[in-house]
């Protein structure tokens, strides 16, 4: 059984309480059996179950006027992934890919996508990384180009959550308005559109749909612009220090599944006439193992209370959650690998899966060595006031 004792402290109100009960509940009720034999439809049919059970309408506010409670979304990731990383992947990308028109799109481009997503009904990405420009937004080379009322998108998108299985891609593309950061723009663009293309599918150790993206001459009506032009590099990383933390709190599912699991294995297994969870070594394992995952909590649940205190943003916060989170849930699995032995590495055994799944998000929404730029530069620039 999860420790879930972290629900008492006050960074959470009754509705979180609740609503932290009524995702377990479910996930428990259609999470035991998800095939990642086919990954696109295992997807397609999370993100539909996961509409039709209501949990989508958290990823994207029903009004202008409503906000994103980052502390639900952040539950929301813990609880999914410690159930099924699958399962965390579809909601996670929901929230993500329709971010930038949750937070900045006009009335009529939230009208015509977010209750299409927040149903389940349309599956959105978020089309910002580039073969030479991961961490280093600026360097987007894929360009925009304004021709009578349409806009002309040429380039080459990669590593794109949800490529070739989404119906709304939310793309960044240099518009040139200044060198740099400030000359990107954001476009809404269909799934369906004849000038986007599927390159490549990318195969990864823990099965995602992934794909690289090519743009011809693909053109989308003035009206699919996001905010105004020049503006894509602030919504980009308005919707990275939303979702940000909550990447951390999908680490920290990962990392109580693998707590739980290795607190049964210790009871369980025998060694040397003994409990195995009778020896001191193991034990202090597992003490290391309670504490990250305490000390990454309290992180991550600081970032998204701190966003829903109303801070315009969290950059340091969401950093530190994602850093710590996602670093100590990569130590707490490894430990549940050793202590479990040989079934640690048996392809399909639940740490195994932990294993592979937790490996990539300590790159993904920037990388870890990315994260300390972010605190560091952030560090420094308090100390200078």
């Amino acid at each position: 059984m999860p420790d879930k004792s972290f629900l008492t402290w006050p960074f959470f109100a009754d509705m979180h309480r609740d609503y932290a009960a009524k995702i377990d509940a479910w996930a428990q009720a259609n999470l035991q059996s998800v095939d990642h034999h086919d990954v696109d439809a295992a997807c397609r049919k999370l993100v539909k179950a996961l509409g039709q059970g209501g949990f989508l309408m958290h990823t994207a506010p029903a009004s202008e006027s409503d906000k994103l409670d980052v502390r639900t979304l952040a539950l929301s990731r813990e609880t999914l992934a410690r159930h099924s990383g699958l399962a965390d992947f579809a909601f996670a990308m929901q929230g993500l890919g329709a971010g930038p028109i949750s937070l900045f799109g006009t009335s009529g481009q939230r009208v015509a996508w977010l209750p299409k997503t927040r149903a389940g009904e349309a599956i959105a990405a978020f089309a910002l990384s580039e073969a030479a420009s991961g961490s280093d937004v600026a360097n987007i080379t894929t360009s925009a180009k304004r021709d009578g009322d349409t806009w002309v998108i040429d380039g080459e998108k990669t590593w794109i959550s949800n490529g070739g299985i989404a119906d709304l891609y939310v793309v960044f593309a240099r518009t040139g308005e200044a060198p740099g950061a400030k000359g990107l723009s954001a476009f809404i663009v269909e799934g369906s559109n004849p000038g986007l293309s599927i390159t490549e599918r990318l195969e990864v150790i823990a099965p995602h749909p992934l794909a690289r993206i090519g743009f011809k001459n693909c053109c989308v009506p003035a009206s699919a612009l996001i905010g105004k032009p020049g503006d894509g590099f602030k919504i980009a990383m308005a919707t990275l220090d939303v979702f940000r933390t909550t990447v951390g709190a999908a680490a920290l599912g990962f990392a109580r599944r693998a707590l739980d699991e290795t607190v049964s294995r210790a009871g369980a297994r025998h060694l040397f006439g003994a409990p195995l969870g009778e020896l001191q070594m193991v034990q202090g394992h597992i003490a290391d193992m309670a504490l990250d995952i305490d000390a990454a909590a309290l992180l991550v649940y600081r970032a998204a209370w701190t966003k829903d205190m109303g801070a315009a943003r969290v950059s340091r916060e969401a950093a530190m959650a994602k850093l710590y989170a996602t670093e100590s849930a990569q130590r707490v699995i490894d430990a549940a690998v050793q202590i479990h032995g040989g079934d640690g590495v048996r392809s399909g055994h639940p740490v195994e899966t932990l294993y592979r799944e937790i490996r990539a998000l300590r790159i993904y929404e920037g990388a870890s060595d990315v994260q300390k730029i972010i605190i560091s530069r952030a560090t420094t620039s308090m100390a200078e006031r």
